[in-house]
């Protein structure tokens, strides 16, 4: 047996808690095999993340210039506009695949054709620290792996979950309205049942059967080998099934999600693991494990639809009584702050923080808005909404409201993501202030295309350069918060943070530093009128506004115009 490091008993006692005795053996030297493949191959240098961090989440094909590989607009785009202030990129999945904006993916180890190859993702990795995903609860029913299933190969045998629809699968939590399962024919004519749980076009691996974590592992690693500083687990919260049980959270599904991090972390020390689970937050936050063991990086799912229920209503209660309660397992682990994203604003996350009246408001305003709404089944069987369909600014205010007020609240959502503790996400379309992409919903059919909508590079370098347009003001006031951010020691991922409770239009919190030396203040007028409060007595003054010119030298008082953010230092 190749010996691979001292944690070598540590991955061997997961996957003996995952696998029998016989199958365990198999598995781990499977995975030593797999460690000293990549060894010889990546030379991976640990980072530690830092106030630097600001990631830019964006699909592959974002924008687009006529006879050009967009991976390669995209890059152009961003050394043009971006790179002073934006360190790290996530691409949404860039690989081939059959539906769901690059979500059914048919080849884990290819790039999709239309968005360039290899070459341009590496290129990319050359300049910013590069997040991408690992789709690996499902996979597309067009990939080689199905068919070679359907084809009778045995190796594929078990590689997914076949059930008998007479089975009992009632206390399966579903995050769709969609099947469970779904029936395809093999080519013998022979009717299967497959475990479904997004999408018929989304067919789940079948984790019980040691060959499709080996092959899962293999593509992770490329990933990395590939220039990967992060990987995000998409819907992992679902990837292991017990029948009989909810299906979601298992234990076996933290116990694999920890196998993972051990094991690619024997090539790749420190690569980051950030898990993406829409899920209640008391839920959510279990997957940072002890703090030292599963993922470094939680999606805060609550922070959206908390935002926009606080600019709506004008009243930050209820987001500064949660942010009041966020605690972490410890100082090696973050939040990964984010408003916008490919998906829709998730209610679940809020389940339990806001009151069902408080949610049924959401959803009217975001139809009012002009957006949409998914639902779901919950556990009664009842249908619920399972999130809000809509561009964040159009969320936020009318499209028919004025450009300033559109701009001022977006603006606020988006600084007050930026200052919460841990790493900001930004969609591209939020640092754009995109609104609702109606046509996109049909031609598609799916809601969630609604802000998803790509640009042609010309349109959009007009479009920002028209001088007072709001787009203009979003990018550069956008892109002017990101640089005061970066510069501030206070706002290290990792550094201490408090929130006070001084006015229910105002979001107040404080940051320090590693060493808490360097502490910022924090206060955002969610009010669309002037406030003023007095600056808390533990608080040394004096302090100074990185946003204006303000300074308070003796006066605790402190007044805000409306929706007006200050960063005092």
């Amino acid at each position: 047996m190749i010996h691979i490091s001292d944690s070598e008993h540590t991955i061997n006692r997961r996957i003996h808690n995952l696998y029998s005795r016989e199958i365990a053996e198999i598995v781990v030297n499977d995975v030593i095999d797999l460690i000293f493949k990549y060894k010889q191959r990546i030379d991976y240098k640990p980072y530690h993340l830092s106030e630097k961090d600001v990631i830019l989440i964006s699909y592959g094909d974002q924008v687009n210039r006529d006879h050009e590989a967009s991976l390669q607009t995209l890059n152009i785009f961003m050394e043009e506009h971006l790179q002073a202030v934006i360190n790290s990129l996530h691409i949404l999945p860039f690989y081939p695949s059959s539906s769901d904006s690059g979500f059914s993916v048919v080849n884990y180890s290819a790039v999709d054709p239309h968005m360039g190859s290899w070459r341009e993702i590496y290129l990319i990795s050359l300049k910013y620290r590069l997040m991408v995903d690992g789709v690996i609860n499902h996979i597309s029913q067009f990939s080689d792996w199905f068919k070679a299933f359907l084809g009778g190969d045995k190796y594929f045998k078990d590689f997914f979950i076949e059930i008998d629809p007479s089975v009992d699968l009632s206390q399966v939590i579903r995050p769709r309205d969609t099947p469970l399962l779904s029936e395809f024919v093999d080519d013998d004519g022979k009717i299967h049942n497959i475990w479904t749980t997004f999408s018929k076009d989304q067919v789940d691996l079948n984790y019980k059967n040691h060959r499709v974590l080996r092959n899962v592992l293999d593509a992770l690693f490329y990933y990395i080998e590939k220039g990967a500083v992060m990987i995000r687990l998409d819907a992992i919260a679902f990837v292991w099934k017990e029948i009989g049980t909810e299906c979601v959270h298992l234990p076996q599904t933290h116990e694999l999600i920890q196998l993972i991090r051990e094991v690619l972390h024997e090539v790749a020390p420190e690569v980051i693991i950030i898990t993406e689970t829409n899920v209640p937050h008391d839920e959510n936050i279990s997957y940072f494990g002890s703090g030292d063991d599963e993922a470094q990086m939680v999606y805060n799912f609550a922070l959206p639809p908390l935002l926009v229920h606080s600019i709506l209503n004008e009243n930050t209660q209820a987001l500064t009584t949660w942010a009041q309660s966020l605690t972490l397992p410890s100082d090696k682990v973050c939040f990964f702050n984010f408003t916008a994203s490919h998906d829709g604003i998730g209610l679940r996350a809020v389940k339990g923080i806001l009151s069902d009246e408080e949610i049924e408001h959401l959803v009217l305003t975001t139809q009012e808005h002009g957006g949409l709404v998914s639902f779901r089944s919950d556990e009664t069987g009842q249908s619920s909404p399972y999130e809000l369909n809509c561009s964040y600014i159009d969320a936020l205010s009318h499209p028919d409201d004025e450009s300033a007020l559109r701009f001022k609240r977006m603006l606020l959502s988006q600084a007050t993501a930026l200052v919460m503790p841990g790493v900001p996400g930004i969609y591209f379309h939020s640092l754009v202030g995109t609104g609702n992409y109606q046509d996109g919903v049909k031609h598609t059919g799916n809601n969630r295309a609604i802000n998803r909508e790509k640009f042609h590079v010309d349109w959009l370098e007009n479009e920002l350069s028209v001088q007072g347009s709001l787009t203009k003001r979003m990018f550069d006031s956008y892109k002017r918060l990101i640089s005061i951010r970066i510069s501030e020691p206070a706002f290290n991922p990792y550094g201490g943070f408090r929130f006070f409770d001084l006015d229910k239009g105002l979001f107040a919190m404080q940051k320090e530093d590693l060493e808490g030396k360097e502490h910022i203040l924090v206060l955002h007028n969610f009010s669309n009128e002037r406030l003023t409060c007095k600056v808390p007595d533990e608080i040394a003054l004096p302090l100074s506004d990185l946003l204006s010119q303000f300074e308070l030298k003796e006066t605790r008082e402190v007044t805000l115009e409306a929706y007006q953010m200050m960063w005092l230092k």
